[in-house]
């Protein structure tokens, strides 16, 4: 087994986003990485339907702002933060909130250096408008096929279910309320221990971002490839993660600020 696959898929992005901030001369500077933790408003605005995580307080996003550039992360372990980017850079991922600090920066610093513009959540009725534009594009690029969905997101699971139907959709969570719930029809399954279910029985697995947070994305990504399973990753988190490492990513609505 090589380094890279050793190393999880947040630590293979350390080397490539020290040379960029070294090729850019950011390093050495004072540039100030200040986190706040943002409220549900602050976070997506106003949507009309009030069952989206950060509404009803499962998660949390929290925002990196570096030169003026804004990246956003989710997590359900956020820590308020200020220092230097050396000094995130040298982060250790044990924690979800050391992980969730070092994902916003990168979002922040690739947002600043024009390389990644979607790093901060969509608003308003985005979020629904996004799920439509990620169910159409699955259909479109897939075909009828069925979808696992890991990380219930109300607004993409409905749209999901509307557009390949219930008996062709899979739902896991770790929030405890949420399981063994019906969804749209769909029971949703624990994802602490049928996450392999899912998989197999998905051609598609759409995950969020957060799992790269909660440290779950690489076990995911390891079934994903044993069953030779398609799979995207949704939302904003893992806007700087993609770029550094060619995971496919859809966020229809991102924006840059």
């Amino acid at each position: 087994m090589n380094n890279d696959q050793k190393q999880s898929t947040l630590e293979q992005t350390r080397p490539r986003f020290k040379e960029i901030v070294e090729k850019n001369f950011l390093m050495d500077t004072d540039v100030y990485v200040s986190t706040k933790q943002l409220s549900a408003e602050e976070a997506i605005g106003t949507p009309e339907r009030k069952d989206f995580p950060i509404i009803i307080g499962k998660e949390h996003v929290i925002e990196a702002n570096v030169l003026g550039a804004k990246g956003h992360a989710y997590t359900d372990s956020p820590r308020a933060y200020r220092g230097v980017l050396e000094d995130v850079l040298d982060l250790p991922f044990i924690k979800n909130q050391d992980r969730a600090i070092y994902t916003a920066t990168l979002n922040a610093v690739l947002n600043h250096l024009d390389i990644v513009k979607t790093t901060v959540h969509c608003k308003d009725e985005d979020p629904e408008k996004c799920a439509l534009e990620i169910a159409k594009f699955i259909l479109d690029n897939h075909g009828q096929i069925k979808v696992g969905l890991i990380g219930l997101n109300p607004a993409i699971a409905e749209r999901l279910v509307d557009t390949f139907g219930n008996e062709n959709v899979r739902i896991t969570d770790l929030y405890e309320a949420n399981i063994g719930e019906i969804r749209f029809g769909v029971e949703i399954w624990d994802g602490s221990h049928r996450t392999e279910d899912l998989v197999k029985f998905s051609d598609l697995v759409l995950l969020t971002g957060t799992t790269l947070l909660n440290d779950s994305f690489d076990k995911i990504l390891n079934l994903v490839k044993a069953y030779q399973k398609k799979y995207l990753v949704y939302g904003v988190t893992t806007a700087g993660v993609s770029e550094l490492t060619e995971i496919p990513r859809l966020c229809p609505y991102g924006r840059a600020e």
